[in-house]
């Protein structure tokens, strides 16, 4: 599929979807004859597993970081663990800051809506 698709299905920008390609986060499978980037289903998954990292700050090189290590599971299962296993103990620690601040935000709407009648 083309990039106007995955952007579609993805939920993200064109320009998202190319800079991923750029930083070799997500890079599509193949190029079209005049050059079109063209993506499989497992780069859209790729793709998503990228977007579900943002939400929780992880930076672009802490993804790269994780994406390596899917990509070396193969060759380097105990190394890829280790990595996967790390990240895996930060993305828990960040959503639970998360809930913590949804609930401060859910709080305010309380107060607000509250405050109009």
């Amino acid at each position: 599929m083309k990039i106007g698709e995955v952007a579609e299905r993805t939920a993200l920008s064109i320009r998202s979807l190319r800079h991923y390609d750029e930083l070799g986060l997500a890079s599509p499978s193949a190029h079209s004859p005049g050059g079109f980037r063209l993506y499989t289903d497992a780069d859209v998954e790729r793709i998503l597993l990228i977007r579900r990292m943002k939400p929780l700050g992880f930076s672009l090189e802490r993804i790269r970081d994780f994406c390596r290590a899917l990509d070396r599971r193969a060759g380097d299962p105990e190394g890829s663990r280790a990595v996967i296993a790390e990240i895996g103990a930060e993305a828990t620690e960040r959503l639970e800051r998360l809930r913590t601040h949804l609930g401060y935000a859910e709080e305010f709407v309380e107060i607000v809506e509250g405050l109009k009648a």
